[in-house]
């Protein structure tokens, strides 16, 4: 059953975060489905071409990968949730559930508190400094990773662990 608009747990106002951000209107409980995310369907090719990052002063777009093939361009015809921030540490989380993407609740928000998921950008290139520089992050968790991309992955040790040690 979608939800109506009327029935959003958040309103939209300016964020510390970036711009605008959608603010919880009342408690919100873990796991509760609060939005989904729409806008139109396009492919990666239309994606590249609607928002040029090469040309753009800032990086600014409401894109949502849900394939490989298929993204959303919550921009074009989306709704209220193109207004949730990325933070590193978040209070909800993006699901794809037959062919939908949905925000739910990770844990109990408060009323008042700003809703936010982890964007996860995909690095792509080599150049991680430069890279980090056109996708900040600026929502001030603890653990603040500084950019909207996803964590750079760990190098697999040689070394064996100490139980598993040939003596």
């Amino acid at each position: 059953m979608p939800i109506r608009r009327s029935d959003y747990p958040f309103e939209i106002r300016r964020s510390a975060i970036q711009g605008r951000g959608a603010f919880a209107t009342r408690r919100i409980r873990k796991g509760e489905r609060i939005i989904e995310y729409t806008g139109e369907r396009i492919s990666n090719a239309e994606a590249d071409r609607r928002y040029d990052d090469e040309r753009m002063r800032r990086h600014h777009t409401y894109l949502f990968t849900l394939t490989q093939r298929t993204v959303v361009d919550g921009g074009a015809g989306g709704n209220q949730s193109r207004w949730i921030n990325h933070s590193c540490d978040p209070n909800c989380e993006a699901v794809i559930e037959d062919g939908r993407i949905w925000i739910d609740a990770r844990r109990p928000i408060r009323k008042g508190e700003e809703l936010a998921y982890d964007y996860k950008y995909e690095r792509i290139g080599d150049d991680d400094e430069a890279d980090e520089k056109k996708y900040p992050c600026k929502c001030g968790a603890a653990r603040c990773r500084g950019t909207i991309l996803l964590p750079k992955r760990k190098k697999k040790s040689r070394r064996r662990s100490k139980s598993k040690r040939r003596r």
